[in-house]
């Protein structure tokens, strides 16, 4: 009777067989692929290997010869499938892009071929409040869709710029690539040979090495001015207490908990709505001006 050894191999990653699949595939005995293989078996024909393809699993069984069956997951059901190309986390990453491609590639959708990164922007903006509120919410379900909603816009944007003109050209690998480094510098205590630290340790290095990264020109420089406002003054107090420079003086919190400071900070936008005053273009007013006094301290400060 003759052998039929099945190896299960990725269509996502054709050129991928682990040392038991590539035991299998070596033997000397023939190869067919089944349509899941199609890709895997296109790349060891390019390599010089005589793949047939069948149509079917069914096909794989009627064969007279020993034979070795290459098949996607789950197209066969073989109880003892070889796992020729156990694929590594993140491998679904990968079919993003290319969804993305088909998207923008000619005889894809109109609507997503003609955005740009002017466009896309609210997207992005409004798809982060959307995850936020699912982790505010601590619904897993609503996380899981926002942050592909997310993800989304980062490969969009990345997929743009690969078009763009070749001194903005960049493309999703780049922008990997990018983080990549940036997470094995920013953690020498992981990846490097300065060993053990706790979390404050950790937070100030942080700190040291992002700015010996950006030398930055000001101490508001890298901080979004496009966040809430509440946000950006909060972020500008952190990294001006962090530079030893000045800070609003705080107000007396006459409550307890952050839960009645929420209240009071909602009396306070109720209060100014009556007034008819815009408590965000206020706040954000005040957070410009403590900005350019940030700025103008620091240049003082470095001026001899």
């Amino acid at each position: 009777m003759p052998v039929v050894s099945v190896v299960t191999v990725s269509s996502r990653l054709p050129g991928l067989l682990s040392a038991a699949g590539w035991r299998a595939v070596s033997g000397g005995r023939p190869l067919v692929a089944l349509p899941g293989a199609a890709a895997t078996a296109a790349a060891l024909r390019a390599e010089g290997w005589a793949v047939t393809d069948l149509p079917d699993a069914a096909a794989a069984a009627g064969l007279a010869d020993d034979v070795v069956v290459l098949a996607a997951a789950g197209e066969t059901d073989a109880p003892d499938a070889i796992d020729g190309a156990p694929e590594p986390a993140g491998t679904r990453l990968l079919d993003v892009v290319a969804v993305m491609d088909r998207l923008r590639s000619p005889g894809g959708c109109p609507w997503d071929a003609e955005q740009t990164h002017a466009s896309l922007r609210g997207y992005l903006l409004e798809e982060a409040h959307e995850a936020y509120d699912a982790i505010v919410d601590d619904d897993p379900v609503a996380m899981r869709e926002e942050l592909g909603d997310v993800l989304l816009q980062v490969v969009f944007h990345a997929r743009v710029a690969a078009e763009a003109a070749p001194d903005r050209r960049f493309d999703v690998d780049a922008v990997a690539g990018d983080l990549v480094d940036k997470l094995v510098r920013r953690h020498p205590h992981v990846f490097g040979d300065a060993g053990p630290r706790d979390v404050a340790a950790v937070e100030a290095g942080w700190e040291e090495i992002k700015q010996a990264e950006k030398q930055r020109r000001s101490p508001t420089e890298g901080v979004s001015r496009s966040q809430p406002a509440a946000a950006w003054g909060a972020a500008l107090v952190r990294r001006a207490g962090r530079a030893g420079l000045s800070t609003p003086a705080a107000a007396e919190l006459e409550v307890s908990s952050p839960e009645e400071l929420g209240e009071r900070l909602f009396a306070v936008v109720a209060a100014a709505e009556q007034r008819g005053w815009d408590v965000e273009d206020a706040l954000r007013e005040a957070v410009r001006r403590y900005a350019g006094e940030l700025d103008a301290e620091a240049e003082n400060r470095a001026t001899p």
